[in-house]
C-alpha cells in the first residue's frame, strides 16, 4: 500500500531554561498514516496541550520530531532537496485555527490567493490565476465580486477563515491538514467551512487531518480518528466504533461532554477528580 503520508514513531521534547533545564515531551511515540489511494477524513482529537498541534506541525515539517521519522511519498520530509521540498509543501496544506493571523494588514487578500500559485511555480498566467481564485472562493461559499479587492480588516472572522480554506484549495493539494479551523468562526458558519472541508474527500480526492477538541464535529465529519493524552496516543479507529464504545477513561469523558438535545436531561455535575484519575504516567493505548 503506497502512503502520502507516513508518520513513524515520531517524539517531540521541548526544553526550557539554561542552567535548570526542565523537559517536556509534547508528544510521544505516536505513528499514523495517510492512504494515497483512498482519499479519507482523520481526526486528531484531545484537550488543549495533548499534543494535537505539535504533531500537526511536524506533518507540515514546520518542525523537526525529536525521535521518529515523517515521510512524504516514501522521502523523509527532513531530508529532501528544493525541488521536492516545493512539492512537498505544495501538495500538503495548512488551514490554521487564526485566520487573521495569517493575513498581513497592509495587503488586499488578493494577496494571500495568487502568491502561492506563482510560489509554487503553478502558474504565471494572469487568466489562469484569476480562473483558480473564482471557482476556489465559490467553492466555500463566498462570491469574487463580493471578496477580491477587500483588506482583511473588511472581512469578517468566518469570511477570513473561508479564505484560507480557498487558499489551501486552489493549489489542488493532496492533503489539508487542518488545526481548529472552525473554532474561532460563529457557529452559523461552521456547517459551511466544515461541508467545504467534506467536499474535499468527496469531490477532490483530497485527504484531510482535521486537529480538533470537539467531538460534536469529528462525529458528523471524520471517518476515523485519533485521541492524544498528554501527548500519548490512548485509543485509535473508526468514529463511530470509538463514540459509541469508547474503551479509554479519557476517551470516555469527551463522549459524554457531547451535548445531547433532551431537556430533561441535565447537566452533570463537574468533579475534578474524575479528570484527576487520569494519570498520564499510566496512559495506555488501544487500536481499534
Amino acid at each position: 500500500m503506497n502512503n502520502i503520508i507516513d508518520v513513524k514513531n515520531v517524539t517531540k521534547i521541548f526544553s526550557k531554561g539554561i542552567i535548570n533545564k526542565s523537559f517536556t515531551r509534547a508528544v510521544n511515540n505516536i505513528s499514523l498514516n495517510i492512504d494515497s489511494e483512498k482519499p479519507m477524513i482523520r481526526a486528531i482529537a484531545g484537550e488543549s496541550g495533548s499534543g494535537k498541534t505539535t504533531l500537526a506541525r511536524m506533518i507540515l515539517g514546520l518542525i523537526t520530531p525529536t525521535e521518529g521519522e515523517l515521510f512524504f511519498e516514501g522521502q523523509n520530509i527532513n531530508k529532501l532537496n528544493n525541488e521536492d521540498r516545493l512539492n512537498f509543501r505544495k501538495s500538503v496544506q495548512p488551514i490554521f485555527q487564526d485566520p487573521f493571523g495569517v493575513f498581513n494588514p497592509f495587503y488586499k487578500i488578493d494577496r494571500v490567493l495568487n502568491t502561492p500559485l506563482i510560489k509554487f511555480q503553478v502558474t504565471d498566467n494572469k487568466t489562469e490565476i484569476e480562473d483558480r481564485i473564482e471557482s476556489a472562493l465559490n467553492s466555500v461559499g463566498l462570491r469574487p465580486d463580493e471578496t477580491l479587492g477587500r483588506y482583511p480588516h473588511e472581512l469578517s472572522g468566518g469570511q477570513r477563515q473561508r479564505i484560507m480554506v480557498a487558499r489551501a484549495l486552489v493549489l489542488e493539494p493532496k492533503v489539508i491538514v487542518a488545526d481548529e479551523p472552525v473554532s474561532m468562526v460563529d457557529a452559523s458558519l461552521r456547517a459551511t467551512i466544515l461541508e467545504s472541508i467534506y467536499k474535499f474527500k468527496e469531490e477532490q480526492n483530497i485527504s484531510v487531518i482535521y486537529i480538533t477538541h470537539d467531538l460534536t464535529t469529528a462525529h458528523q465529519l471524520c471517518d476515523d480518528i485519533m485521541v492524544l493524552y498528554a501527548g500519548n496516543m490512548v485509543e485509535a479507529g473508526p468514529i463511530d466504533l470509538i463514540v459509541r464504545n469508547p474503551s479509554h477513561p479519557y476517551t470516555k469523558l469527551l463522549v459524554n461532554s457531547i451535548p445531547f438535545p433532551d431537556p430533561d436531561m441535565h447537566w452533570k455535575k463537574y468533579d475534578p477528580n474524575d479528570r484527576l484519575k487520569l494519570d498520564v504516567k499510566s496512559v495506555g493505548w488501544r487500536n481499534k
